[in-house]
């Protein structure tokens, strides 16, 4: 399912990492993704509920498919 975010909110929004690069809906490798990824680092950063999670801590690392629950299905 695609995020759906107002452009507004979308223009504002930055990668909290030092670069605070622009954010594009979507993950790398799936661009209906729950998620925000990088255009500079390239984390992505999940969207809970409709609520972008822009947390160095919540995000995964491009090349990290970490615990997704789409690869356990």
């Amino acid at each position: 399912m695609a995020i759906t975010l107002d452009a507004q909110l979308l223009e504002i929004l930055a990668c909290p990492s030092p670069d605070h690069a622009p954010l594009r809906p979507g993950a790398p490798d799936d661009p209906e993704a729950d998620a925000l990824t990088c255009t500079e680092c390239g984390r992505v950063y999940p969207v809970r509920d409709g609520i972008p999670v822009l947390l160095l801590d919540e995000a995964t690392l491009p090349g990290d498919h970490g615990n997704s629950d789409a690869d356990s299905a």
